[in-house]
């Protein structure tokens, strides 16, 4: 049975490589990152997530908490983490893939080889803009307006806006009501991009995502504003590349278990 987590394709057990996880942003989908594996090398196996209540899983409840969406993606990932891999998330999916590693590491399950984390403040940093998931729509919009990346055609047709909500204001809500809580540090790699003119996610604050990490860790400013994500997408690709380069030379967990 197709496992609905994976829009596009589903990890196969003899697949090579290094498996990228992607989560996507507020009000997105695994489409964000249709692109991505004609971006990258056969040896980064691109697989973008998809949430429910969007794209393929339209008619799904979103999920509003982050406690569930993580318990929920590590379930779902669980059988999928025998070959090694690395979270990628942007902005609401970079918070997500953070939470989700934490999520893995206290129930003991593989915790990934690098953490991408792309277009967000720092976990610890408290959330400056008003909530709106519980807004008008008007103000919801309005909101979506401000952050970009939302087609204009589909901001200025009601009908469409009012299928696409619920999952908007999901996502809102995930986001306004998560609350940091202290743990220590991750003890994996982790890389932090940043849009050089994203009006979001100042790129001086972004340093304080380092803090989660007790492994390398580096920064990576890129041109563009909040939605860098698509503009720079082959820079970024290259530098995550770049990033895994080194783990094809470690052992492979699944392989040394065949052996055994």
């Amino acid at each position: 049975m197709q496992n609905p987590w994976f829009a596009q394709r589903e990890p196969r057990e003899e697949e090579g490589g290094i498996r990228l996880f992607c989560l996507p942003y507020a009000g997105g989908s695994a489409s964000a990152y249709r692109a991505w594996s004609g971006l990258a090398p056969d040896r980064v196996r691109v697989h973008p997530l998809e949430l429910p209540g969007r794209g393929t899983r339209w008619g799904e409840t979103p999920v509003a908490r982050m406690p569930l969406m993580t318990e929920s993606l590590a379930e779902a990932l669980a059988k999928r983490l025998d070959r090694p891999y690395a979270l990628f998330g942007h902005s609401m999916g970079a918070l997500i893939a953070f939470e989700l590693t934490r999520t893995l590491r206290a129930k003991g399950l593989p915790l990934p080889r690098h953490l991408f984390v792309s277009g967000s403040n720092g976990p610890d940093l408290p959330r400056t803009r008003r909530p709106i998931h519980t807004a008008p729509d008007t103000e919801v919009v309005e909101e979506l307006r401000f952050l970009g990346g939302t087609p204009a055609e589909l901001l200025e047709d009601p009908a469409l806006m009012k299928l696409v909500l619920p999952a908007l204001r999901a996502d809102f809500s995930l986001l306004e009501t998560y609350r940091y809580h202290a743990q220590s540090p991750l003890p994996v790699p982790m890389t932090v991009f940043g849009g050089d003119r994203d009006p979001l996610v100042k790129s001086g604050q972004l340093h304080r995502w380092l803090r989660q990490t007790s492994a390398a860790g580096r920064l990576e400013i890129l041109p563009g504003e909040h939605f860098f994500l698509h503009s720079a997408a082959a820079r970024m690709l290259t530098t995550i590349t770049e990033d895994l380069a080194p783990l094809e030379a470690l052992p492979d967990p699944a392989a040394q278990r065949d052996v055994v």
